[in-house]
């Protein structure tokens, strides 16, 4: 099988951005979190497609923080990038933020998600690497590979 050239992290990095809604709020009026999964998991999945080039499923939310709340006519912003790759995995990294009107950004949510390519039936496919290009790229990289060990004994413990 061919080597995929790898890609670098900025190839994939992806923003979404919302405007909290009044159908986005829950009973104590903040943003519902199961949105915020939603909007995540969909962010998740644009890096994971754009870094494979393949279809992708979510295997794992590994981690989903959640700072501080968010408010109707919040503007939400959503920034997500990949920070490790396994052989048909893909760590992706979605930090959630409200942006003021003048621009500056408040951090409410940080969330890991795996993503696992997909050939055209549906089995798992290998991915490209990826080519860390900040010190904070290489930490999460670092990161990233501690936090597949973590999952792997997890799984290996698990019954």
């Amino acid at each position: 099988m061919p080597e995929l050239e790898a890609k670098r992290v900025s190839d994939s990095k992806t923003e979404h951005v919302q405007i909290l809604m009044p159908e986005h709020i829950n009973g104590y009026g903040r943003l519902f979190g199961g949105k915020l999964v939603e909007w995540i998991d969909v962010v998740a999945g644009v890096v994971a497609r754009r870094h494979s080039g393949r279809n992708v499923t979510t295997l794992y939310i590994d981690n989903l923080h959640f700072k501080a709340a968010a408010y109707v006519n919040d503007t939400v912003v959503l920034v997500g990038r990949v920070t490790y790759v396994g052989r048909t995995s893909m760590e992706v990294r979605v930090d959630t933020f409200v942006e003021s009107l003048s621009r500056e950004k408040k951090l409410v949510n940080r969330a890991y998600f795996v993503m696992v390519a997909l050939d055209d039936d549906e089995k798992p496919v290998r991915v490209p690497g990826l080519i860390p290009e900040t010190d904070e790229d290489r930490l999460e990289w670092e990161a990233g590979a501690q936090r597949t060990r973590q999952r792997k004994q997890r799984e290996a413990g698990a019954v």
